[in-house]
């Protein structure tokens, strides 16, 4: 993949009394890779009422549908009471091996469940494979009544909301462990991945568990004993997380799937029923790892173009990555992908190798654009007295030019354009 370079400056957007101005430049990354050329990536076309899908290694959001709407998750939910519960065993406040007495009211809960009653005493383990696997209501709440400020459930659901909040998650809100319907009890598709996204990264250890097929808890319920995601076990990488549904929710599904080193997490909520919940979720898994592909953009330390320096004892400095760039791109891409450095410009010396000096930002045909620093290449000193006398007295004749600063900010715009220059 070559990498070739086109710049134009723009004026600052008001009068000066100085000829060093705000810069933009713009950059067209030429894919000379042999894929074809020309096309655009299409949006999925979702039947869900809401979705949101991630490329998770690279960050990229490959569809938004009412991500952000709060609407019922149904046992979506459950991941957030995992997610509580995985903390608190690795903070040493629950374990694995501990048994639970379960509530009356634990016991009442009806639709999915373990069947427990009040007689029995169960280990935190069964606990989460019980929901994970068995989606059970009453599983849920065992472990809130036991991690709850005040031993309820409300109580629970309570502060799972304000650690919601404290992730980020700013469109979810809890009146319950389980995602029982209830007025209030809300999650926006966004909030769910990034949940989705917490647990597989914050959780390694536990995140296995999402994958199995099968929990036949003291062979209590066997039609009550089988993982309801539809996609574990069809190959096509799918490792978790949580299906649910509800009459006023419909079908919904918080998934992710694994395909060489990428990896996708996707959730889907408002399907009409569980068959059509599988297909979309198989369709959404395959489009999003056919239809884009990560690519190499810039190697670290890399020039990307070398930016004017105001008062140094170099003209220039050299702006460059980190870290090695990668980008996921469609695979039916344009023949360059746009991309643009933005700087305040001229920049001042002394700068020092590794500031970060400005931004490099890529827009990929149908995707969302990626921002990336872009840091000093090389350590700029200040310029000694004859730099300082050459500064002021070419500020001086400027200034004695007249004219130009006198120009509207549009006007100066394009008349301090620069021709484009063209590298390789």
């Amino acid at each position: 993949m070559t990498l070739f370079i086109r710049r134009r400056t723009l004026t600052a957007t008001r009068r000066i009394a100085s000829r060093f101005r705000a810069a933009t430049v713009v950059l067209g990354l030429c894919l000379s890779a042999t894929l074809p050329l020309g096309g655009q990536a299409q949006a999925f076309d979702t039947q869900a009422t809401a979705a949101y899908v991630v490329d998770l290694t690279t960050r990229t959001v490959l569809l938004e549908k009412n991500a952000d709407m709060p609407l019922p998750p149904a046992s979506m939910s459950k991941l957030m009471t995992l997610y509580v519960a995985f903390e608190a065993i690795r903070d040493g406040r629950l374990q694995l091996d501990e048994r639970l007495p379960v509530s009356a009211h634990a016991m009442s809960y009806g639709g999915s469940t373990m069947f427990l009653d009040t007689t029995d005493r169960v280990k935190v383990e069964d606990l989460l494979r019980g929901i994970i696997v068995l989606s059970g209501n009453d599983a849920c709440v065992v472990l809130a009544e036991a991690l709850s400020p005040d031993g309820t459930e409300a109580g629970f659901a309570r502060y799972m909301t304000q650690r919601a909040q404290n992730m980020g998650m700013t469109n979810s809100t809890f009146t319950n462990s389980n995602g029982w319907p209830a007025a209030g009890h809300r999650m926006s598709m966004r909030d769910l991945a990034l949940l989705a996204t917490n647990l597989i990264e914050d959780f390694p250890n536990f995140y296995p568990l999402f994958s199995e097929e099968t929990f036949a808890f003291d062979g209590r319920a066997p039609q009550n004993s089988a993982n309801r995601n539809p996609l574990l076990g069809l190959g096509v990488g799918a490792d978790g997380l949580k299906t649910g549904h509800t009459s006023e929710a419909g079908y919904g599904l918080v998934g992710s799937a694994k395909q060489d080193d990428r990896r996708v997490v996707f959730v889907l909520s408002g399907l009409s029923t569980a068959a059509a919940r599988a297909q979309e979720s198989e369709a959404i898994v395959n489009w999003a790892f056919r239809q884009f592909t990560e690519k190499s953009l810039l190697k670290a330390g890399e020039t990307v173009i070398k930016a004017d320096v105001h008062m140094g004892d170099a003209p220039t400095v050299s702006l460059t990555t980190a870290n090695d760039l990668t980008a996921l791109i469609p695979v039916l891409f344009a023949k360059e992908v746009p991309a643009e450095v933005v700087y305040n410009g001229p920049i001042s010396a002394p700068i020092t190798r590794g500031d970060e000096l400005a931004e490099l930002i890529l827009s990929p045909e149908g995707l969302p654009e990626t921002r990336v620093p872009l840091v000093a290449g090389e350590s700029v000193n200040k310029g000694g007295f004859m730099v300082t006398i050459t500064t002021a007295l070419d500020r001086l004749l400027t200034d004695i030019g007249g004219n130009r600063f006198d120009a509207a900010p549009e006007d100066a715009a394009r008349e301090d354009a620069t021709p484009v220059e063209e590298a390789s």
